[in-house]
């Protein structure tokens, strides 16, 4: 037999294992990517999962794959990132899909909307029931397959340079508040404003708006809103389990071999999980820290979530009746939110109920 014989018959694997491989194993050229983030360096956590991810690619193809990583602004604006893998600008993006429910609110289901699933809900949702596949379905009219790319967990309500009484107080009331949730803000009487990270503060200190919201103790105290709007509220009930994500270009991923179309999926589910541990691991001791500082702490009036509560439900009734999109991925998200409630409820509700009401 010959040994052009041999590895025609024997295949890869036979090849690899009798020592010689063909050549084109070794011949792949470097490739190189370049991510467009939403989020500003500052941020560890959420501009982090990007470099966690650029970083796991790279390394699991021996330096074959490089993603450079870049922070918002740096090649487009922060809010451009769809446009510009849709068009093929960059291979790839790092962002927060509520960000664009200005071109249909689908994006909103895939990342986060009023009343909606928590972080393990999201994932389980994702992976286990049909998110995943719906949204795809959806990104494909924008050039883009995604990929879980981290969740920041439940969020924080956001700073109000005056105290939030009742619902009165919401009356005219400019806010930073990101995505789909802007919409219920303003029918509760708000006005929202759509602010990138990186430019927050200076509208807050500026008096230009009277509150804002992020993420959560770790990353607000990083951006400094504590110095400027004393009063820090909670839940962010429009961030119930926020999820980032990868859009990637299609024809830059269908061009990938099959090794490297795992690699990203498998460099995207490490960022994902790598995000949640972060912020869930840093917040505790940046509350105490912000609240040891001056902070105070309130929940939300039970007439403000009230409200919140009725005007999300009567929107996504309305969308349901002219957005065909929406309809058919909503009403999916929705049957799942209600079997995820009910079993949250028992064993998750009553454990975590517990346990917050002991002293350690």
């Amino acid at each position: 037999m010959t040994r052009r014989t041999f590895i025609r018959g024997a295949g890869l694997a036979g090849v690899l294992a009798a020592g010689s491989a063909p050549a084109i194993v070794h011949a792949q050229t470097t490739l190189r990517w370049r991510l467009a983030s939403s989020f500003p360096k500052s941020l560890d956590t959420i501009f982090g999962a990007a470099d966690v991810f650029a970083k796991k690619v790279g390394e699991m193809t021996g330096g074959k794959f490089q993603i450079s990583v870049h922070a918002g602004g740096e090649l487009m604006p922060p809010f451009g990132v769809v446009d510009a893998v849709k068009e093929g600008t960059v291979e790839i993006a790092h962002t927060a899909p509520y960000y664009f429910h200005g071109k249909d609110e689908v994006f909103a289901l895939g990342c986060a909307i009023p009343f909606g699933l928590n972080s393990r809900q999201m994932t389980a949702w994702m992976v286990e029931g049909n998110g995943l596949k719906l949204m795809r379905e959806f990104y494909r009219g924008y050039n883009i397959i995604n990929f879980p790319g981290g969740n920041t967990g439940a969020q924080m309500g956001g700073w109000y340079r005056k105290e939030v009484k009742s619902l009165a107080d919401i009356k005219g009331m400019k806010m930073r508040i990101g995505g789909f949730a802007g919409r219920v803000l303003e029918r509760m009487g708000g006005v929202p404003q759509n602010i990138p990270g990186g430019e927050i503060y200076q509208s807050l200190e500026k008096g230009t708006i009277d509150a804002a919201e992020w993420v959560g103790p770790y990353d607000d105290q990083k951006l400094g809103f504590n110095k400027v709007a004393p009063n820090y509220y909670y839940p962010g009930w429009w961030e119930g389990g926020p999820q980032l994500d990868f859009y990637i270009n299609t024809k830059s991923f269908d061009a990938l071999n099959p090794e490297y179309k795992a690699i990203v999926e498998c460099a995207a589910a490490v960022a994902h999980v790598d995000m949640q541990a972060k912020y869930d691991a840093k917040n505790p001791g940046a509350l105490r820290e912000l609240v040891k500082g001056g902070t105070k702490l309130f929940r939300f009036p039970k007439d403000v979530m009230d409200a919140a509560f009725k005007e999300s439900m009567s929107i996504y009734a309305e969308l349901g009746s002219k957005n065909a999109n929406w309809k058919k991925v909503y009403e999916d998200y929705s049957n799942f939110r209600r079997e995820q409630n009910l079993w949250f409820r028992f064993a998750e509700a009553g454990f975590d109920d517990f346990m917050q009401s002991q002293k350690f």
